[in-house]
C-alpha cells in the first residue's frame, strides 16, 4: 500500500544553496508539500520570493521568504503541532540552529538540523569549534545522528536529528566499513585529504571563494570543526585537511589508512559490499570516481586500493546535496515510514511506504 497522506515541510535558511535545494526536493516529492520557507529576521532577502534569488525557479519555487521573527515562529508551530507530522528542516548558521531548535521541536514536529548544532557530543569541544557554549550539553549524546546508511534505526519517533557534515559524510563512507570489520591496524590514523567546491562556502561572495581568485588551497589545518566529528563517529583519530578548489559542487576525498598484516583485498571488498550492498545511494566503483560523476547526484561513489598494507579510499559526493539537502530528505523519508529514496530516486517512486 502506497502512503499518500501528505506532510507539511518547513525550510529555514531557504535561501542558501542547501536551503534551495531542499525546497527543490519538496516540492517534487510526492507525499512531502512546502508549507513555508523562512531566513533570519532581518535578512536583507526577507519578504523576496525564492524565485527572485534563482530566476532559473520561476514558476517552480515562488514561495515568500518569510522573515523568523517571534510571532512568525510561534504561528508555525502552532500550525505544524495541529497536524499528525511536520518536519522542519535547519538549514541555517550552527548557532541559530542551536537556539531554535528545541522551540520548534513541539508536538508531532521533526526538526531536522543541517548545522553542527548538535553533532558533537562533548558540549566542551562547542568553544573551541564553534564559537558558542552549548546551553543543552546534557542532551547531546541523546540526539540522533543523521547518517542514514548506519543509523537509520535510530531516527524514527526523535523529535531533532543531526545531519552530518558535508566532509564527514564523505570521509565516514569510507573509513566505518573498515573499522566495524576489525580491518585496521591499532594504531592507524586515517589521513583524510579532501576537496570541496566553493560551494561549500555558502552563498554569500567572499574575496576567498571568488572563481577568479582562488585555485586550490588547503585551509583551517587541524583546527577544522569537522575533524572532532569524523574522529568521534569512525572511533579513532584523523589527520584531516580540507582544500577548496575554483569548481561548484562535490568533494573528493582520498584516504590513506594501514591494515593488518594479512588483510586481503577480497577482505576489504567484502566490508563494503556487506554493509552498502542494499544502500541505495552508495555506489561501489571498480574504478576512482571524479567529481562530474557525482555533481547534482544524491549519492556517495567509493573506490579502494590496496599496497601491502597500504590501503587508499576514495570517496566522492556533491557537497550541497548527499553532503546536506538529499541526505536530510533520505532521513525525512526513513522517519516517516517512506522508502528512503522516495524523491531522490526514479525506482523509489512506485514503492512509497516500507
Amino acid at each position: 500500500m502506497v502512503n499518500t497522506k501528505k506532510i507539511p515541510c518547513v525550510v529555514f535558511g531557504a535561501s542558501g544553496y542547501a536551503g534551495v535545494e531542499l525546497a527543490k526536493m519538496i516540492v517534487s516529492h510526492p507525499i512531502f508539500t512546502l508549507e513555508a520557507l523562512f531566513v533570519s529576521e532581518h535578512s536583507s532577502d526577507a519578504n523576496k520570493l525564492l524565485s527572485d534569488l534563482y530566476p532559473k525557479y520561476k514558476g517552480l519555487l515562488d514561495f515568500p521568504l518569510v522573515p523568523g521573527g517571534k510571532t512568525n515562529l510561534e504561528a508555525l508551530t502552532s500550525s505544524l503541532s495541529s497536524v499528525d507530522k511536520g518536519l522542519v528542516f535547519l538549514a541555517t548558521p550552527h548557532e541559530f540552529s542551536h537556539d531554535i531548535a528545541y522551540s520548534l521541536s513541539a508536538k508531532n514536529i521533526t526538526v531536522l538540523d543541517l548545522s553542527g548544532g548538535f553533532r558533537l557530543q562533548d558540549p566542551e569541544l562547542y568553544p573551541q569549534y564553534y564559537g558558542f557554549s552549548h546551553k543543552y550539553a546534557d542532551k547531546l549524546n541523546t540526539i540522533p545522528y543523521g547518517l542514514p546508511e548506519w543509523n537509520a534505526h535510530n531516527l524514527k519517533d526523535q523529535a531533532l536529528i543531526s545531519l552530518p557534515g558535508c566532509y564527514p559524510t564523505a570521509s565516514q563512507m569510507a573509513i566505518k566499513p573498515l573499522v566495524k570489520h576489525n580491518l585496521l591496524t591499532e594504531n592507524c590514523v586515517p589521513v583524510i585529504n579532501a576537496i570541496s567546491g566553493v560551494s561549500g562556502a555558502g552563498r554569500k561572495a567572499a574575496l576567498g571563494t571568488s572563481f577568479c581568485e582562488l585555485s586550490l588551497k588547503p585551509y583551517n589545518l587541524f583546527v577544522h570543526r569537522h575533524a572532532p566529528e569524523i574522529c568521534q563517529e569512525v572511533g579513532r583519530k584523523v589527520i584531516f585537511t580540507p582544500h577548496v578548489a575554483n569548481f561548484e559542487r562535490g568533494i573528493l576525498a582520498t584516504i590513506v589508512m594501514q591494515v593488518k598484516d594479512g588483510v586481503t583485498l577480497e577482505q576489504i571488498t567484502t566490508a563494503f559490499e556487506s554493509q552498502y550492498a542494499d544502500k541505495p545511494f552508495i555506489r561501489l566503483r571498480s574504478e576512482p570516481p571524479h567529481i562530474n560523476d557525482v555533481a547534482y547526484t544524491p549519492f556517495c561513489d567509493l573506490y579502494w586500493q590496496l599496497d601491502g598494507t597500504d590501503l587508499i579510499v576514495i570517496s566522492a559526493i556533491d557537497n550541497v546535496l548527499k553532503g546536506a539537502s538529499s541526505q536530510a530528505i533520505q532521513c525525512a523519508n526513513i522517519i516517516c515510514d517512506l522508502h528512503e529514496g522516495l524523491g531522490l530516486l526514479p525506482s523509489a517512486q512506485t514503492q512509497g511506504a516500507v
